[in-house]
């Protein structure tokens, strides 16, 4: 399954807070959600209408990796 090319990064934001991220700082126009579950880790997510596909790529892959669970399963729980 691929992730829809219409994800604003609020949504995104909106549909991590359920693997404990919470939105810990704001510059400009990027947001830093932090997370202790599984270990510390940071993500910055643009607060853009529309994340570019590699954009959004990359922050599922890295979340993915820290919360050591296949990207696929990821995005099946986050877009269904």
């Amino acid at each position: 399954m691929r992730p829809p090319r219409d994800v604003s990064g609020m949504y995104l934001v909106k549909a991590l807070e359920k693997y404990g991220y919470r939105v810990t700082r704001q510059t400009g126009s990027h947001l830093r959600l932090s997370t202790t579950v599984k270990g510390e880790h940071h993500i910055t997510i643009p607060k853009h209408d529309n994340l570019k596909a590699g954009t959004l790529n990359n922050i599922l892959k890295e979340i993915s990796e820290h919360l050591k669970t296949e990207k696929q399963v990821l995005i099946q729980e986050i877009f269904k």
